[in-house]
């Protein structure tokens, strides 16, 4: 279906685009040099140009659609054409690597990977024919033994390939071209592939002579992409990468680390747009406390702001100054940074000023939950800054404690076994009550002074008190990511405040390069589906690839659990005989809402996680409920969603922006100087805001996401819903 433009001419917008004759051209402004005015009149005449680009920009001969900020694609499934390298029938090579090369940078492109799919030889044994593939062709058949726990895979059934024929000259000619694909395509994605993964050989070269038995192979990359001026440049994946050496540039500051950090951050705001900043003195001009998050941390906030860890143990200068983070958790489970800070005392001022100036960068909106280690002063900064926010210490840290604060006790194994089981296995508070007191009866502890505070703070980190609440599977078993997953590695105990801004960039550049790594795979594989119920196959379309295993792990937990008793049909006890991996049995209550086909169990798994649990699920099949409710359905866990933080542009160093993220960073200054310009006169600033709306309208549903076998997006979806567990 052909889309109707609107190619009728429009309204001049004053100051812009204008002409001399035109009343609405801006009149000569008293004590202004000519020389000013022709300057200005120049830039207007630059921004008018691109706006009417915009305004121009389609082709009303085809239908067309954005997909992923960088390719264009046809919306019959077919590669767009207008790049190099098309492969076309009857053209010639001279052998089969240049075929595949050619090939190769044509997929490349347009952003899908390829192979090689067969080949046929001669009576002789030469090679007479190859074809060339999309890597998603065929279906990949399941193996027995992976059947409980598949591989993600990339067959699609895509019929996309090339093939040539060599003649009895030794000249090859393609025989077969097909361009049309059933799946989308990604050419910011594609250098990820397998295929394209090739290091140039001056990266090779430094790698033979750098080599050295004691350089971990995390530092060796990183001196590799440096040198190579980014990821992209590399060519390669760390996982490819084995004897790398560090040779990392650094960023050279002057003396006196105050002054230094702050020239470094005034740089960093000119760069980066968006940038944050700020500086906390004392009365005698020292630097005391330190805050800082870029653009992109900003944006990120937006879509996983609903939960954040705040950490302080970790300390990286030689002047004792703690370092600080703010982490959330992104659509792959991985941590993602919100901001980070330094900070001179951990007390009660310093956590008050730290918080206010990160809301203050998040502009004033904060999270539903935070996580932190036991410390009073952050407590009470919290509830002064944070008062409706709902607030848990990190389980793991209590834990770790265990062993210290219960040295010379004659039953301590059994002791720590029983604060275990309460933690992990009890779901009821009536229960968790009961059985520590229990406990603490039967082995003498009315007097141990830690044990009586923890009681009487259970609420802060006991999980059957918080598990009504989202927490983003922001995990209570295992060590706090927020510290060690960005600076482990980067820095150590002697690394000095200027040292630190050239590591904190670097542990940037690693983080970001991860999630797009996630992406990539999430974009293009899928992992297959282990029964034929219908919810299995409308979570797989849906969620990235992490948050997908979560879900098949509970289906195929309720193989494990069956139903008991039922009161109504509203009321079901389901009994689980694996809880935690352990061979052990429990009850679960499960509501069942026969109207809205909603479920609410004694676990709270969903509450908490945001993965429906076993036990559900169990009622949902007997029920005879074959799709999810919506409500199940998380956006924030969703694959085939358009995050407007993946278009911010990154300055870190080394890195290479991409197109889409440098179109996005100018289109966004040229709108603030028009937005400048405007602003004073009310009359130019509503003709701008009617132009603009007048171009929102007539672009709605143009640039969207094609509904395909492997993405699906539906409007609500296409929202950016700030800090909901379930968007409305």
């Amino acid at each position: 279906m052909e889309e109707d433009i609107d190619a009728s001419p429009r309204a001049p917008i004053p100051g812009i685009g204008s002409t001399p004759g035109d009343s609405s051209a801006p009149k000569k402004t008293k004590g202004r040099s000519f020389r000013e005015e022709a300057a200005e009149a120049e830039h207007s005449a630059r921004l008018s140009a691109r706006f009417d680009s915009l305004v121009s920009h389609g082709d009303p001969g085809s239908e067309r659609y954005l997909l992923n900020d960088d390719v264009l694609v046809e919306s019959s499934g077919g590669c767009s054409t207008e790049g190099h390298n098309v492969p076309v029938v009857g053209m010639k090579f001279s052998s089969i690597e240049e075929i595949r090369g050619h090939y190769l940078a044509y997929a490349r492109s347009v952003g899908f990977p390829i192979r090689t799919r067969t080949t046929r030889k001669s009576a002789e044994g030469t090679i007479r024919s190859v074809t060339f593939v999309c890597c998603r062709e065929g279906s990949k058949k399941r193996k027995t033994q992976n059947v409980l726990h598949p591989k993600p895979m990339m067959q699609l059934g895509c019929e996309a390939r090339v093939t040539a024929s060599c003649d009895g000259d030794g000249v090859w000619r393609i025989s077969v071209v097909q361009l049309v694909h059933n799946h989308s395509f990604s050419h910011i994605k594609s250098r990820l592939y397998r295929c394209n993964r090739n290091s140039p050989a001056y990266v090779k070269k430094k790698i033979e002579v750098d080599a050295m038995p004691e350089t971990s192979l995390h530092k060796s990359f990183q001196s590799a992409i440096v040198q190579a001026g980014g990821y992209e440049q590399v060519g390669l994946l760390e996982n490819d990468c084995r004897n790398y050496v560090e040779e990392g540039r650094r960023l050279r500051f002057s003396a006196g680390d105050a002054m230094a950090i702050q020239s470094y951050f005034n740089r960093m705001q000119v760069k980066n747009n968006g940038f944050f900043f700020s500086l906390d003195f004392d009365e005698e001009s020292r630097l005391r406390n330190v805050f800082w998050a870029d653009n992109r941390c900003r944006r990120c906030y937006t879509y996983f702001g609903d939960v954040i860890t705040f950490d302080t143990t970790y300390l990286t200068n030689k002047y004792d100054t703690p370092l600080v983070s703010f982490v959330g958790v992104n659509h792959h489970g991985q941590s993602i940074l919100l901001g980070c800070g330094l900070i001179l005392q951990e007390d009660t001022d310093s956590f008050v000023w730290l918080f206010k100036t990160w809301l203050q960068c998040m502009d004033g909106i904060p999270p539903q939950g935070i996580i932190t280690d036991q410390n009073r002063a952050v407590e009470n900064a919290i509830s002064i800054v944070f008062p409706h926010t709902k607030h848990r210490w990190c389980l793991w840290h209590i834990l770790k404690k265990l062993p210290e604060k219960l040295e010379g006790m004659l039953a301590t194994t059994h002791i720590m076994a029983n604060i275990h089981e309460l933690v992990y296995d009890v779901h009821v508070i009536n229960e968790f009550e009961l059985r520590w007191k229990e406990m603490i009866e039967n082995m003498g502890l009315h007097d141990h002074t830690w044990l009586g505070d923890m009681y009487a703070a259970r609420a802060r980190w006991v999980p059957c008190f918080l598990q009504k609440s989202f927490w983003a599977g922001m995990s209570t078993a295992q060590p706090n990511e927020s510290i060690n997953a960005f600076f482990d590695g980067y820095v150590h105990a002697k690394t000095t405040l200027k040292q630190f801004v050239v590591q904190y960039e670097r542990a940037l550049r690693k983080k970001v390069e991860m999630e797009l790594q996630a992406d990539a795979s999430s974009f293009a594989k899928m992992i297959p589906c282990l029964t034929t119920y219908e919810m299995e196959k409308q979570v797989q379309e849906v969620y990235t690839l992490c948050k997908f295993k979560e879900f098949q792990t509970e289906l195929f937990g309720k193989v494990y659990c069956d139903i008991v008793s039922t009161v109504g049909g509203s009321v079901y006890e389901v009994e689980d005989v694996c809880i935690n991996g352990l061979d052990m049995k429990k009850s679960f209550q499960v509501l069942f809402d026969s109207r809205t086909k909603e479920v609410e169990c004694t676990c709270h798994l969903f509450e908490f996680r945001g993965t429906i649990c076993r036990h559900c699920i169990v009622v949902l099949i007997r029920n005879d409920v074959s799709f999810l409710p919506e409500k199940y359905i998380l956006h924030r866990w969703r694959r085939d969603v358009q995050r407007a933080y993946t278009r911010v542009k990154i300055d870190y160093d080394g890195w290479v922006c991409t197109v889409q993220q440098q179109r996005y960073d100018d289109l966004c200054k040229n709108f603030q100087v028009l937005a400048n310009m405007v602003v004073d006169d009310e009359e130019r600033t509503n003709e701008i805001m009617e132009w603009m709306e007048r171009e929102l309208a007539s672009r709605v549903g143009r640039t969207q996401i094609p509904t395909t076998a492997i993405e699906q997006v539906s409007e609500s979806t296409l929202a950016d819903p700030l800090h909901n567990l379930d968007p409305e």
